[in-house]
């Protein structure tokens, strides 16, 4: 199964569909949340930018979890305690600043694509 990544950073998209390669682990990419859901199809885990422009992420939760049930994985930044905060209370399985995504990635990929 594959795994969705919900980023406009081009870059740092680019740093986890390596890491799915190497590890054999689709990695779509979508960058509104429309494609996000549309991908979701075909997705067992879904990680999220929590920064991403005009992100509602409540109404995100409750669109990926009417195709099919994902795990969802947010991510961002560290100083914005606030968002990491609300994105645990909408409903993501798991939230973490980005730093320790980025330090996590290579060993919780696997895992989360698993289901």
């Amino acid at each position: 199964m594959s795994v969705v990544l919900l980023c406009d950073d081009l870059l740092f998209g680019s740093k986890v569909t390596a890491t799915g390669r190497a590890h054999a682990i689709p990695v779509l990419v979508a960058r509104t949340p429309t494609a996000a859901v549309a991908k979701a199809t075909e997705a067992v885990c879904v990680i999220v930018d929590l920064h991403l422009n005009g992100l509602d992420l409540p109404a995100l939760l409750a669109d990926l979890r009417s195709v099919r049930p994902v795990k969802v994985i947010g991510f961002g930044s560290h100083v914005d305690v606030e968002t990491l905060k609300a994105a645990r209370r909408a409903g993501c399985d798991v939230v973490m600043p980005k730093s320790q995504f980025t330090a996590e990635l290579e060993t919780k990929l696997a895992e989360w694509a698993a289901g």
